[in-house]
């Protein structure tokens, strides 16, 4: 949530922000228009209240010595009327003005690409050798089912599209990753938690989700409940109408959940293969912190999901999305796109966010600095990572030529020893 007051101080450079994340300048008029006659009927009602006070103590007082007082009981029965309708309308206004702040997207950093389309995304750095193959790669979908670790069909059949089985050593490679992933992110100083994968509908307008992208979630029939689209949900609202202490501050969490996304508007993208499901587990970091820690923070996040991959060998670049395609909460995105040989380029892994003050104003989530004041803080969120395409980025980028793929170094312990993948 945008803070009003600045809107309204600075209605020009909100425009001139917002305009490059797709927002029609005259939203912000439509909302400063609602909150201009809220502000002008609160004034209105106030007036008129004080004065109701004030005659009432005069009717008071002319019938306490005796004297005639309807006429102005009969005026201050018309005033309350006045102020009801008032107040009616102010409760209207209200909604309509929250709502209307509740669908504009944080202001971007100075430092984000403009582009309304995700073209123009600035690549920051590369990491690692892509795979020399001497053979043609399989796309993983082909891998698994050759090596029966992967089964599409009964997903399909139980299910629908987008869900699949794991088997056997594939679901042992899917474990060993997540648990990778959470031993790293403990061992780098997050504290590891196990939350609701359900959560109500405060909790979705919390973290932006509501009520924008309502059909891109499942919700629960009959019931203002929803199933997790990512762990960042239950993780930043634990805090929610909270004070966080100063001396907690930065709070670091991570959590390994399902994800269930509805994939509203991505018909034809990625039908085959574990890129884009509609359940999915991810491992997920988040940051409370300081306002003046957050960008440093945002480095030290993205430079932690680079050292899971690294830890892989899996080769991948880092970019910063541009102001349109990062997400509705994000003043600056740095997505990981790991290297996929069969389709000869990177797709996203992790996205690592900083969403300023703004999910903190809407989860009203704030800490007291050193002279006692109330302040929001920041948070910051982070794919550590998301597991199926880890799994898929292992099983394309360590095949072999017989179709065995070979398990990373760092997962063989949490093989039981297992260093080949075979029929």
């Amino acid at each position: 949530m945008l803070d009003l007051k600045l809107i309204r101080q600075e209605p020009d450079f909100i425009k001139e922000k917002l305009a490059t994340r797709g927002v029609d300048p005259q939203d912000i008029d439509d909302l400063l228009g609602l909150d201009a006659k809220r502000r002008e009927l609160i004034v209105k009602s106030e007036t008129m209240k004080a004065q109701r006070n004030t005659v009432s103590d005069e009717i008071s007082q002319l019938k306490r010595n005796k004297e005639n007082a309807d006429d102005k009981i009969t005026e201050m029965r018309q005033v309350s009327t006045e102020i009801k309708d008032i107040d009616a309308q102010l409760d209207t206004l209200k909604e309509q003005v929250h709502d209307a702040a509740a669908h504009l997207p944080n202001i971007p950093n100075d430092n984000v690409p403009v582009g309304l389309t995700e073209d123009g995304s600035v690549e920051i750095r590369q990491w690692g050798e892509k795979p020399n193959l001497d053979f043609t790669p399989k796309a993983h979908y082909e891998l698994g089912e050759d090596l029966g670790i992967l089964d599409f069909e009964a997903g399909a059949k139980v299910s629908g599209s987008r869900y699949l089985y794991y088997l056997g050593m594939g679901a042992r490679l899917e474990r060993a990753v997540y648990n990778f992933f959470l031993d790293e992110n403990t061992k780098a100083g997050f504290t590891e938690v196990l939350p609701p994968y359900i959560v109500n509908d405060d909790s979705m307008y919390g973290t932006g989700q509501f009520p924008k992208f309502k059909e891109d979630v499942y919700q629960l029939k009959d019931e203002a409940m929803t199933l997790i689209p990512t762990a960042e949900v239950p993780l930043v609202n634990y805090y929610r109408d909270e004070v966080i202490p100063e001396e907690k501050l930065p709070v670091w969490f991570t959590a390994l959940t399902p994800a269930f996304r509805s994939e509203a508007g991505s018909a034809g993208r990625d039908t085959r293969g574990l890129i884009r499901l509609h359940q999915f587990n991810k491992v997920e970091m988040v940051k409370f912190c300081k306002p003046e820690n957050s960008w440093d923070e945002l480095e030290a996040l993205t430079k932690h999901a680079e050292s899971l991959l690294q830890k892989l060998g899996l080769a991948y670049h880092v970019i910063t999305l541009t102001t349109s395609d990062m997400s509705f909460t994000a003043a600056m995105t740095h997505d990981l796109e790991v290297w996929f040989p069969e389709q000869n380029t990177y797709r996203e892994i992790s996205s690592c966010s900083n969403t300023t003050d703004f999910q903190a104003r809407r989860a009203h989530i704030q800490y007291r600095d050193e002279n006692g004041k109330l302040q929001y803080v920041h948070a910051l969120n982070g794919s550590g990572l998301a597991v199926g395409r880890a799994v898929a980025a292992i099983l394309e980028n360590y095949q072999n030529a017989d179709g065995s793929v070979t398990v990373p170094d760092v997962l063989v312990p949490y093989m039981g020893g297992v260093t080949k993948i075979t029929k």
